[in-house]
């Protein structure tokens, strides 16, 4: 017998099991079953942990915590609508064994994420993360429930992920990232490709500046009605009672 042939064979690429091979795994040839991996992966443990119907959370990474030196008024006040939110819509929510309902999702990391995903754990419910993979690493914040946070590679994957399960949106200022998901879900619900949702924006001042409704209905670009797609309001408590409201909840006891 050739035993140096034997060795060659054994530990050729070709003769790896699949999920062993990662030179495959990584190539272009396997990309479709990278996308198909990344969302099944993060459902599987979406499901296991009885995640039923999120909330989505947006907001500014960049907005620092209270607790931070330096930190402005505007970004405390900010934070603190956010943190009131997380916890509001938790305290509202439905939350037993194995089923848990208007869990709050964010992107996952600092700023007000990090906010909305405190208030949530603060309020004893389970809360989600979904980072990015990013070329400056972008850490988890410490609110998340542990095994509800999640890394992706893929921005379409993750976006899926944010409206797969989602009741309603709630965004607080920020920037491009923010800017991205909010538009995204105004399109899906105005082109009726997704059922419609509660979108929510908290600071008038801020959305009035980067989404001028009123402009684009004046130039044609949108329809009158489409005013009504989104809910204004200056209070992280208003915005949790606004979509308890919207999603059947508000006159419930908190769990």
């Amino acid at each position: 017998m050739d035993h140096s042939r034997l060795k060659e064979i054994l530990s050729s690429p070709s003769y790896r099991l699949a999920e062993d091979d990662g030179d495959f795994l990584e190539s272009d040839h396997a990309r479709a079953i990278r996308l198909a991996l990344e969302f099944d992966r993060a459902d599987t443990y979406l499901r296991a942990y009885g995640i039923e119907s999120t909330v989505v959370a947006f907001g500014s990474a960049r907005i620092p915590s209270p607790e931070t030196p330096g930190a402005t008024a505007e970004q405390r006040r900010f934070y603190e609508e956010a943190r009131r939110f997380g916890y509001e819509i938790s305290r509202g929510a439905k939350h037993t064994p194995g089923c848990h309902r208007l869990v709050v999702a964010t992107g996952g990391g600092p700023g007000l994420m990090e906010a909305a995903n405190r208030g949530a754990s603060e309020a004893g419910a389970p809360t989600i993360g979904f980072n990015i993979r990013l070329p400056h690493e972008q850490f988890p914040n410490p609110y998340i429930t542990p095994g509800l946070a999640f890394q992706f590679r893929y921005f379409a994957l993750r976006k899926m992920h944010f409206m797969f399960r989602a009741r309603a949106l709630v965004a607080l200022p920020g920037g491009f990232g923010t800017l991205d998901e909010v538009y995204e879900a105004l399109n899906l619900v105005a082109t009726h490709t997704i059922s419609p949702i509660p979108i929510v924006l908290v600071g008038r001042k801020y959305w009035d500046s980067v989404l001028p409704l009123e402009a684009l209905i004046a130039d044609g670009y949108i329809a009158p009605e489409d005013r009504q797609l989104v809910h204004y309001t200056e209070s992280g408590a208003d915005a949790a009672q606004y979509v308890l409201s919207q999603c059947g909840c508000a006159d419930e006891p908190p769990a």
